[in-house]
């Protein structure tokens, strides 16, 4: 960390340079910025969740003005609390939750559509079409994925096909898609909003880009290349045209534009969010990796410099890129519902009023009194891949409490961890 803040000193400041750094994590559940010291300690952070919208069984979406608005309000409180200023701040640095999709306009920066969420699983006709049509083993080999709903591909193309008047405007050039890191550095990276065009000087007056991590998340990008594949973005019906520039996970991006308390800071870096944890906690080297709990859960394993196909379920995915340096390569396994699942508990069948409170609850019963959840509610990601299954609990008795169901759903948790768990060990070789 103090070889990174030897990098951003003020020429002519005596060496003292600027003494902190600010990330901001856009999560699925919520957004949080963070301030870091020199030393790399956190000296202050603000949250703010927003609402998880479900129009439909299996549907899940995301309103971007909240988001957006959640974002620069973070940012706000957390520099406030910090109580340091724009030009004591080195760079900001964002990560994302990967997979989640908006549409928007190039002029007006409006969505044209709530963000689709990774959890979401409605394109499954899409994913089934193209496995129907052969083009499943194209998509893995090109991309290292399978063909799934959990990846952004099949939501633009469900955007374009299902929101009136989308693809005509798309195929105009109007409009811009990307996951959740390249609509949050479009909004930073803009000078106004509603300021009608989108260009100032024959400049674009705000960058639409991403990283190579949350493109190697798409569907979209050739996992060697490490860019746009016409061939997968016509198979997928998809103009090019909408795509964001593909760069490096740490490179000065742009600075922010927008009026506010980092105002002229440098964006000097993207993550997604598993990628973001990996390198965070030191896996850099081959054979090294973490799993993250979170809303699902995500073994990473770093596998260099040369991408690794999986025989046992996994994918292979971008783990970071450092500027001009190789890529770094991992295999992952996403467990989809693991904390959601508490969070489902909570919300939707009252079990408890705060999500801390299931252990005391789990641990209230010895055991799970022959109740076993399954979470399935998008369906199964690794090692499976079944799209259309649904979370179930069986084994229920007269005898079942709130509590046996908490300990299931946590036990849950552990079950399908260990099976990525299994399945990397299968594939490492190492």
């Amino acid at each position: 960390m103090a070889d990174l803040f030897s990098r951003f000193r003020h020429p002519g400041s005596g060496g003292s340079g600027k003494g902190f750094i600010l990330a901001l994590d856009q999560g699925t559940t919520s957004t949080r910025a963070i301030v870091f010291d020199a030393r790399g300690a956190v000296v202050s952070v603000s949250q703010l969740e927003h609402r998880q919208i479900f129009p439909r069984p299996g549907w899940v979406e995301h309103d971007p003005e909240e988001i957006r608005l959640n974002a620069r309000r973070v940012i706000a409180d957390a520099v406030a609390r910090a109580d340091i200023g724009t030009e004591d701040i080195a760079a900001l640095g964002i990560t994302n939750q990967r997979e989640t999709t908006v549409i928007w306009d190039r002029e007006t920066g409006e969505p044209v559509y709530n963000a689709i969420v990774w959890q979401d699983t409605r394109t499954t006709p899409v994913c089934e079409e193209l496995e129907a049509s052969g083009a499943g083993e194209l998509f893995r080999d090109r991309t290292g994925l399978p063909v799934s709903t959990y990846f952004a591909g099949p939501k633009i193309r469900w955007i374009l096909d299902n929101i009136p008047g989308v693809r005509e405007r798309a195929e105009r050039g109007e409009l811009a898609v990307g996951t959740m890191d390249s609509w949050i550095i479009w909004e930073l990276t803009r000078a106004t909003r509603h300021s009608g065009r989108a260009t100032r000087g024959g400049r674009p007056q705000a960058r639409h880009v991403t990283d190579v991590t949350n493109a190697s998340r798409t569907m979209l990008m050739d996992i060697r290349t490490r860019q746009w594949d016409p061939e997968l973005c016509s198979l997928l019906g998809i103009p090019m045209s909408l795509l964001p520039e593909i760069i490096s996970s740490s490179e000065v991006i742009d600075k922010v534009r927008r009026s506010g308390p980092v105002h002229g800071v440098p964006i000097a870096g993207i993550l997604g969010d598993q990628q973001a944890a990996t390198f965070g906690q030191a896996c850099t080297e081959p054979g090294e990796a973490k799993c993250t709990y979170g809303t699902g859960n995500f073994l990473l394993l770093n596998t260099g410099t040369e991408p690794k196909t999986s025989a046992h379920g996994l994918i292979t995915t971008v783990a970071y890129q450092l500027g001009d340096a190789p890529a770094v390569y991992a295999l992952e396994g996403s467990v989809a519902v693991t904390g959601s699942l508490v969070q489902w508990l909570r919300d939707n069948l009252g079990f408890f009023s705060d999500s801390s409170h299931i252990e005391a609850l789990a641990r209230s019963v010895d055991d799970n009194g022959g109740c076993v959840v399954v979470p399935a509610f998008s369906g199964l990601l690794a090692p499976r891949w079944v799209p259309d299954a649904r979370g179930v609990i069986v084994g229920l008795t007269r005898y079942v409490t709130k509590a046996h169901i908490s300990r299931a759903a946590l036990e849950a948790t552990a079950f399908q961890t260990r099976e990525v768990v299994a399945a990397m060990n299968a594939d490492a070789g190492m």
